[in-house]
Parts: structure tokens; C-alpha cells; sequence
């Protein structure tokens, strides 16, 4: 399941920066994919202020340190997932300053693809030295054995996306997936299950076939 964080609703603003992602965590068996995360809270409200005081938090809360804390509840958070089985995978796709006006100015010379452009970006694009050092002290913060960063060079795609789907192989090896196997009580309830539906096929095939010696009789 893929799942999108774009700006906090006020539902969110009311709970923990974590508690929106929590939620949407996989259960057990499956596969959750983040589009951004709760790693928003340490980069976008970091290069922005501003919007701490839309959070809600007391102010005795608001300070200096807030950044290095918020770094700490998220190794915690991992962590916690981790020791109950969820294996964590983190990947920051770098797109160079370039490649990323290139893509804005083709999203704006390409109709189809208007769709995605948003004057924000270019806004945002200003801060582009901020972003990155905001980047860099957060994987260096957040990096672990078990839930590790993954940066990789984004510009070209194909690039990205072999490197990524590597990265997910190699995971799933690590954890040798199987499928559930079932204990004696379910088999034999399968067993039954199968005679029951055996014998109803049979009955039908009869049935059809006294049907058949019926209209061969009726056109004699």
C-alpha cells in the first residue's frame, strides 16, 4: 500500500508529529509504502519555522534543541518497529538543482504535464541550500544498522529506480518470505470442504446427464 503525507490536516496538528504516519503503518505480512513521512517534521517545519506554532506544542517545548529531540523520537519510533518485526528502509532520491529546473520547465512546456507544476515549488527551490542542510543533518541523525538511509542520485530514473528496486530485493531475501503454512485442524477442514464440493459436481454431471436422456426421449 502506497501512502501520500502532503500538508498536515488540522485532525493531524492536533496529535504528535508521529501520529499520522503511525496509523498508516502496514500490519503484518504486507508491504507500506511512504510518500514523505514524519521525516517532514524535521526538514519542511525546519527550513520553516513558521509553522512550529501550528503544531500546538507548549512553548517550554519550542526550543533550541528541538530538532536533535524530534531526531531522537524518530531513532526511538524505529527502533520500536524494528524489534516488532517491521523491516525499515529509508531512501532519499537527490535530484541536483539542475535536473529539477530542467523538470519544472518541461512540466511547463508540456501540456499534459501542467498538471504537476505549482509556483510553491519555485518558491521553495530559493531555499535549496537550506533543504540540504537540512537533509544532511537528518540522515546523519536518523542513519541506523537496521533502519539505514539510502541515498541515491535521482537525475536519471532509470538509475533510481534500479537502485531502489535492489534495495528492496536484498529485503525481502533477508527476511525469507513463505506463505502461511496451515495446521492439521484447517487441513482436515479442507478435506471435508473438498469432498463436500466433489460430490456436489458429481450430482450436478448426473443431473445434467438424466436431463439429456430426458429430451432424447421427449424427441422420440
Amino acid at each position: 500500500m502506497v501512502t501520500p503525507f502532503k500538508q498536515p490536516t488540522p485532525e493531524e496538528l492536533d496529535h504528535d508529529f508521529l501520529w499520522r504516519c503511525s496509523k498508516r503503518l502496514p500490519e503484518r505480512g504486507h508491504i507500506g509504502i511512504f510518500n514523505r513521512s514524519y521525516y517532514e517534521e524535521v526538514l519542511v517545519v525546519r527550513v520553516h519555522p513558521e509553522l512550529l506554532p501550528k503544531q500546538h506544542l507548549p512553548d517550554k517545548l519550542v526550543t533550541r534543541n528541538i530538532w536533535n529531540d524530534r531526531f531522537r523520537h524518530i531513532r526511538h519510533f524505529e527502533d520500536y518497529l524494528v524489534s516488532q518485526g517491521t523491516v525499515v528502509r529509508k531512501f532519499f532520491l537527490h535530484v541536483s538543482k539542475q535536473e529539477q529546473r530542467r523538470r519544472f520547465l518541461e512540466r511547463l512546456d508540456h501540456p499534459d504535464k501542467n498538471w504537476k507544476f505549482s509556483t510553491a515549488d519555485v518558491l521553495e527551490r530559493k531555499l535549496f541550500g537550506d533543504y540540504t542542510d537540512a537533509y544532511e543533518d537528518m540522515i546523519r541523525h536518523t542513519a541506523s544498522k537496521d533502519a539505514p538511509w539510502y541515498v541515491v542520485p535521482a537525475d536519471n530514473k532509470w538509475f533510481t529506480r534500479l537502485v531502489v528496486a535492489a534495495v528492496v530485493v536484498d529485503a525481502l531475501e533477508s527476511i525469507k518470505p513463505s506463505f502461511p503454512k496451515l495446521d492439521d485442524d484447517k487441513m482436515r477442514e479442507f478435506a471435508s470442504a473438498r469432498s463436500a464440493l466433489e460430490a456436489e459436481r458429481w450430482w450436478n454431471v448426473e443431473n445434467v446427464q438424466q436431463a439429456q436422456i430426458e429430451l432424447l426421449e421427449g424427441l422420440a
